[in-house]
């Protein structure tokens, strides 16, 4: 799952790459808007995270022989909304960073500390206090962590798991939202 977070660092960095470059002048001068170019930006990283998403749980059904109960169509749904959400957060990233480096070292914290302590993967998110439980609460990993076990060993269907789904649907339109505004169209 935590490798699903990766594309979310590559989607910081090819904006930000940009910058560096001077070629995010091209976005300035022309008639793209912010929604146009985020979302041109995040297309192949989220097409790169779903081969990701299907390599590694062919792996784990075919090579370590885990055994899948739920419903495919509903874990990749899930996948599919996840991955929308870290690519979102890394293009969200990218609107405060001007270094790659800068980037990744603002990125992986950001993306990797929660996603492994605050989403349920390690600990219960109920067994969580203060503002770890507000995190776990609040994280997008933590409801495709539930999607994942639901799918996987306990065969579970969308039915079973539609409330899971609709904090993926609400952080997509916050974090897309919140990326367009903050991207300036002119240069600072």
């Amino acid at each position: 799952m935590l490798l699903l977070l990766i594309p979310s660092m590559l989607a910081v960095l090819s904006v930000v790459r940009e910058k560096e470059l001077g070629s995010i002048i091209n976005f300035y001068v022309t008639p793209v808007t912010r929604f146009e170019f985020l979302l041109g930006k995040q297309i192949p990283y989220v097409v790169l995270a779903m081969l990701n998403f299907l390599l590694l749980t062919a792996l784990a059904i075919f090579v370590f022989g885990v055994p899948f109960t739920g419903s495919f169509a509903t874990f990749a749904a899930a996948a599919f909304l996840y991955v929308i959400v870290t690519t979102g957060m890394g293009l969200l990233l990218s609107t405060f960073m001007s270094s790659q480096i800068s980037a990744i070292f603002g990125t992986a914290p950001i993306t990797m500390i929660p996603a492994s302590q605050y989403s349920g993967m390690i600990n219960p998110v109920s067994s969580l206090e203060g503002v770890g439980a507000f995190i776990g609460q609040i994280y997008p990993m933590t409801y495709f962590v539930i999607i994942s076990r639901g799918t996987f060993s306990k065969a579970l269907g969308f039915g079973d798991l539609s409330s899971a789904f609709l904090p993926l649907l609400i952080a997509i339109p916050v974090l897309l939202g919140l990326g367009i505004v903050l991207l300036r169209k002119q240069a600072r």
